[in-house]
């Protein structure tokens, strides 16, 4: 048998899983400064909940992994969190509204491989339920930019809304569920395929070259000129999606976050349940060009699932973890450090060692000891090898004397601390 890993599935050890432990410590950080609190929620799922709001032929649906257990139960494994968080809600009927979790957990897709792009892959969400309006648009896009901030990625952020999307079309003549639907997941590959092959595919949709004729015309427009050419509209999808887009927009502003900000009127997102106000990070000068982050409002999904005559609005957004690895990977801060602080290197007093180690471990220092009876020369150059920046050699000379030195590998000065002084230790060491 050929030993090897599935396809789109990866092993990250050392330092690779150190950065992915950063972002995860990180992005959690944020997540509570705005109140978020911790949900974890099951891997695997009835098949029947995670193709509820799909037919059976979206694209979705294809890349699940689908199981079955000893009762020959039809299950999946989760594709997103927010499915799961919908579930969840609907389940929990003692829940006190509004409720915001953060969810930091595996998802599994059967889809297409690249830089950033796994088979099996972390989400970082943050989703609301209980509140509608602007202004908890505004706090989860905020939560993005602390988020990427604090990453330091430079980034921008597509904003657009589905109900405008949708008046647009309804504009010209186009009243079918399905045809909307499928017009939409068109629009949003303007940016990347060719005007020849959009014309061929709205085509296929029945769209004559002259309704495409305004629909690029229509999608080509700044906010500005959408709000004059269809001020006196009354496609009440219209009128609400630049209302919500254009109060969205100035309460960012308002926060000083406009910089980050950009109107795009081809996203579209590609979930069926976005209702509103929809989003998207994208990393400035980087080699990964898909997005890094998403999320938008979908109001009806908790809202048709709990069915009890209420309206349970929602919002939300995800931090793709694997693509924001693959940027923060090679940056040199990290390739540079150390998973260890300090390396003792004993010299015939293996029982001091590890009692030193475990008296600094008690101030936050991590700690190696050298245990193959190594040389002092080839100590060391285990230590540079992996870049551990403070070693400690300790002989009976250092016993006898009560004190010892503390080599700093990069700069070769040594610093003497005593055994009765070990408190002393994070004066020296700078993590």
């Amino acid at each position: 048998m050929k030993i090897e890993n599935v396809k789109g599935t990866f092993d990250y050890s050392g330092k690779e899983e150190e950065i992915r432990e950063y972002i995860k410590d990180t992005l959690k950080s944020v997540f509570k400064l705005y109140g978020y609190e911790p949900l974890e929620t099951p891997i695997i799922c009835n098949f029947d909940l995670l193709a509820l709001k799909y037919n059976p032929n979206d694209e979705i649906l294809k890349e699940v992994y689908k199981v079955t257990d000893q009762g020959n139960r039809n299950l999946g494994l989760r594709y997103d969190l927010t499915i799961p968080f919908a579930k969840f809600i609907t389940l929990k009927k003692d829940l006190v509204l509004p409720y915001k979790r953060y969810e930091i957990g595996t998802v599994f897709r059967d889809g297409p491989i690249k830089a950033g792009r796994n088979r099996q892959f972390i989400q970082c969400d943050v989703d609301v339920v209980g509140l509608d309006g602007t202004n908890i648009e505004a706090e989860i896009i905020s939560i993005f930019i602390r988020g990427m901030q604090k990453l330091d990625i430079p980034f921008e952020i597509k904003i657009n809304n589905r109900k405008l999307m949708q008046g647009i079309i309804e504009s010209l003549n186009i009243t079918n569920k399905d045809d909307i639907s499928n017009v939409i997941k068109t629009i949003d590959k303007m940016d990347k395929i060719s005007k020849e092959e959009l014309n061929k595919e709205l085509l296929k949709l029945n769209i004559s070259n002259s309704s495409q004729a305004l629909l690029m015309q229509y999608f080509e427009m700044n906010l500005e000129e959408l709000s004059k050419t269809f001020n006196n509209s009354d496609n009440q999808n219209i009128i609400e999606g630049l209302k919500e887009i254009k109060n969205l927009i100035e309460l960012l502003e308002y926060s000083n976050y406009g910089k980050y900000i950009k109107f795009s009127p081809t996203l579209a997102r590609g979930q069926e349940y976005y209702t509103g106000s929809i989003f998207e990070v994208y990393a400035i000068n980087s080699n990964i060009k898909s997005s890094i982050g998403g999320g938008g409002r979908y109001d009806l999904l908790i809202t048709n699932w709990i069915d009890d005559g209420n309206i349970y609005p929602a919002v939300g957004i995800s931090f793709g973890l694997n693509v924001i690895y693959e940027i923060l990977k090679t940056r040199e801060e990290f390739n540079k450090k150390s998973l260890v602080d300090l390396y003792i290197i004993p010299m015939d007093t293996y029982k001091e060692s590890l009692k030193l180690a475990d008296e600094l471990r008690n101030y936050n220092i991590k700690v190696e000891v050298e245990m193959k009876n190594k040389k002092v020369k080839k100590a060391l150059d285990y230590a540079n090898k992996k870049n551990i920046p403070y070693v400690i050699v300790l002989g009976e000379n250092e016993l006898n004397d009560g004190y010892f030195k503390i080599k700093e590998m990069t700069t070769s000065n040594e610093y003497n601390l005593s055994f009765n002084e070990i408190n002393k230790i994070n004066d020296i060491i700078k993590k």
